[in-house]
């Protein structure tokens, strides 16, 4: 997974300022395990940046997911919560309580894939997998 240096070139790179704000977001989405929405990065930013604005926060996720170093995550209320991109073809398992995101690998399902595609006259270009279900620090919870 490309590092803080990376992120921040590709983003100077795309034209955008790099300040003291841009970083703090960079750093808090590198050090997540699991899918954050834009105010809950805010929250985080805040803490140590008051001065940062929702517009910052937002301007910058929609760039790393345009640069591909995010993706948006799937869930019931949309896709509003973004995730760090690992390098490679890899699934994911979120838990769909607190967002904690897993990705995985080991399933080959490209062959099923083609073939649903051929059977509906599409020409397969790509694929995304995403499992929910309850992490195991969620199911404690809710099992006390």
């Amino acid at each position: 997974m490309p590092g803080k240096a990376i992120w921040i070139e590709r983003l100077q790179t795309n034209g955008m300022r790099i300040t003291a704000q841009r970083e703090a977001i960079v750093d808090v989405l590198l050090d997540s395990d699991k899918a954050l929405e834009p105010l809950e990065v805010f929250d985080l930013t805040h803490q140590t940046h008051p001065s940062i604005g929702m517009v910052t926060v937002y301007r910058t996720m929609e760039c790393l997911a345009e640069l591909g170093l995010l993706q948006k995550v799937h869930q019931e209320s949309g896709c509003n919560k973004f995730l760090k991109v690992k390098e490679g073809h890899n699934h994911l398992l979120i838990c769909n309580r607190c967002g904690k995101a897993i990705y995985f690998e080991g399933l080959d399902l490209e062959t099923q894939f083609e073939e649903i595609a051929k059977k509906n006259h599409f020409t397969m270009q790509d694929h995304w997998l995403q499992l929910g279900g309850i992490c195991p620090q969620c199911q404690a919870a809710i099992n006390k």
